[in-house]
């Protein structure tokens, strides 16, 4: 399939536009909560029943389409039972199956691990969505995950997919397969030129397939030693986000050194970014080689169309910066963490950081679901001390914190919790809806079963 001759009109689902800033117009001070105030009441989120029993936790994995649809996918750990992809209609309040990621792969009959995941998140184009798919089925292995053993009667995983989605007629697409049966652990979109960027997992290749490639998959080779399959010197956290500079198409992206990573049209090669990087005083102290954190690598990030610079957030400081790839300069701007956190001067129980940080659809307002302290007889509640895999070390509270742009203004608006009193958890995915209502995706329990599923936070909640 070819691109359009016109430029894709398109939107990472996962956030909007902003509005346009004069580049000579100063930034007015700061305005947080006072600090010797609560942060707001608590919010009630309301839960959903997608009819997904096994659904598992969810990262990215959703976003908001043109239509003003939620469009989710919610996870599985089985090796026989893909993950499945839902829509939620806001304007008819109705939740629809989309389809099983294996079968949309034409995997249905082939007993191989299934696709239990997509790890990314939506990005449209054209009336469809492209996105990938990741392994979900794991074995444990000196204490870190792997891709599973196959069960007998079963063979290896195939590896992941790039796909799109005909969001009219619901059709799949399979737009190639990631290399040595590795999943596509991070994906974003070169719209405008039909190119589709993505880092596998265990070993962090980087590849990209085209639109007219006839699902041909490039494979740039490693970026991060051995990725989280190597040991020692040779292992390195993977980048979660890719961004996209539309003007040129250079995708960037970071490894758990805190060097930026650009890959260059032009060169059709991955270079280091000369100039500054991630390793700030600000964001702690980090051994690269050990397990359990995102090290120096960013979050979760988005690009600004009319300052033509990537926002992100460091994970485990939880501080959002400017990057901007042009001047080559990476400004800190504000620690974004629920203020019982700023309060504890700990970091929060996600050992990875968050990934649910997205636009709002008034152009500005910058929305970040993010952990905080519970406290129980006045004392703070305390998790494992180390970890080495990508979870939460204890009990947390859910916030939602918001930064208005413009204004520079922070705003914790309080704890979340579903109407029986329980806390969401392992949230690390977001939508904004066109009316300015937050969905994620989280451990609801109910009967005594748990399972993961879509919850709203009804907004809008601009600073």
């Amino acid at each position: 399939m070819k691109p359009s001759r016109r430029a894709f009109c398109a939107t990472a689902l996962s956030s909007v536009l902003l509005a346009a800033r004069p580049a000579d117009k100063p930034r007015r001070a700061a305005k947080q909560q006072p600090a010797n105030k609560p942060s707001a009441g608590k919010l009630i989120a309301r839960t959903f029943n997608s009819g997904f029993a096994l659904a598992h936790d969810t990262y990215n994995g959703m976003g908001t389409g043109s239509d003003g649809r939620i469009y989710y996918v919610l996870s599985s750990e089985s090796h026989e039972v893909g993950a499945k992809m839902y829509v939620y209609d806001p304007a008819t309040d109705k939740i629809s199956y989309c389809g099983d990621l294996t079968e949309a792969c034409g995997e249905k009959d082939l007993k191989t691990i299934v696709q239990g995941k997509s790890h990314v998140n939506f990005v449209e184009a054209d009336g469809k969505l492209y996105f990938a798919t990741h392994v979900g089925y794991y074995s444990i292995i000196d204490g870190m995950e792997k891709i599973g053993i196959p069960p007998a009667g079963f063979k290896s995983y195939p590896g992941g997919h790039f796909l799109a989605y005909d969001m009219k007629s619901g059709k799949y697409e399979d737009l190639g397969l990631a290399p040595n049966g590795e999943g596509i652990l991070s994906m974003t979109m070169d719209t405008r030129r039909g190119r589709l960027f993505g880092l596998t997992w265990p070993t962090g290749l980087f590849i990209y397939t085209d639109l007219d490639s006839g699902k041909k998959v490039k494979n740039l080779g490693p970026t991060s030693r051995l990725g989280e399959n190597g040991k020692g010197d040779e292992y390195r956290t993977i980048c979660r986000s890719l961004v996209v500079d539309p003007r040129d198409g250079a995708c960037y992206f970071t490894i758990g050194d805190g060097d930026i990573l650009r890959y260059r049209r032009e060169k059709d090669a991955v270079e280091k970014v000369e100039g500054d990087d991630l390793r700030k005083d600000y964001f702690g102290l980090y051994d690269p080689t050990s397990p359990g954190h995102m090290g120096y690598n960013w979050r979760q990030t988005f690009w600004h169309p009319t300052e033509n610079v990537v926002y992100g957030v460091h994970g485990n400081s939880g501080y959002l910066f400017r990057f901007d790839p042009r001047a080559v300069r990476v400004e800190v701007l504000e620690r974004i963490t629920s203020l019982p956190s700023k309060r504890s001067g700990m970091f929060d129980q996600f050992s990875y950081g968050y990934l649910g940080f997205a636009l709002g659809p008034d152009h500005a307002t910058i929305h970040y679901l993010t952990g905080g302290p519970v406290y129980i007889d006045g004392k703070r509640v305390t998790g494992k001390a180390k970890t080495a895999m990508g979870e939460s070390k204890g009990m947390e509270n859910l916030h939602l914190v918001t930064y208005h742009i413009p204004t520079e203004t922070y705003r914790d608006h309080g704890p979340i919790f579903y109407e029986n009193g329980d806390r969401p958890a392992y949230v690390n995915s977001i939508a904004i809806g066109k009316d300015g209502s937050v969905y994620t995706l989280a451990r609801i329990t109910e009967g005594g079963k748990t399972r993961t599923d879509l919850l709203c936070l009804k907004g809008p909640f601009f600073s």
